[in-house]
């Protein structure tokens, strides 16, 4: 047996300013983006450069999931983004105002940092060790 998560989805407000936020200040790439119904898209995002997991932007579609935008982990990091460059990339994130919660440090499995998205959501990027 094979299997592999492919996607999840992630709560946003607003398509356009998810897919701004995700294609203009953390580089993604947008891989889809389909009306569905008057009020309902399809959009899928992915890194640059991935072949793993995409991003499903999901527009709230209740009052119970708009309370969960920015709180899908309960405040815990969310997502886990790896990078073969931190500094640049920590340097993007700089450059375009992301709110950097911890600056890059040395861990056991590499450099981290901790950033926020547009929501709140918080983030690890990641330099892994290379062996």
């Amino acid at each position: 047996m094979k299997q592999e998560i492919i996607q999840m989805a992630l709560l946003v407000r607003d398509y356009d300013e998810a897919i701004d936020f995700y294609t203009q200040r953390l580089q993604f790439k947008l891989v889809e983006d389909t009306q569905l119904s008057d009020t309902k898209r399809w959009v899928v995002v992915t890194p640059p450069g991935s072949s793993g997991c995409r991003l499903l932007l999901a527009k709230a579609a209740n009052e119970e999931q708009e309370k969960c935008i920015g709180h899908q982990s309960g405040g815990r990091v969310f997502l886990f983004l790896h990078t073969d460059n931190i500094q640049r990339d920590y340097k993007n994130l700089q450059q375009q105002k992301v709110r950097i919660i911890s600056e890059p440090a040395e861990q056991p499995y590499g450099t981290v940092l901790v950033f926020e998205d547009l929501y709140g959501n918080k983030w690890d990027l990641i330099q892994p060790i290379t062996k």
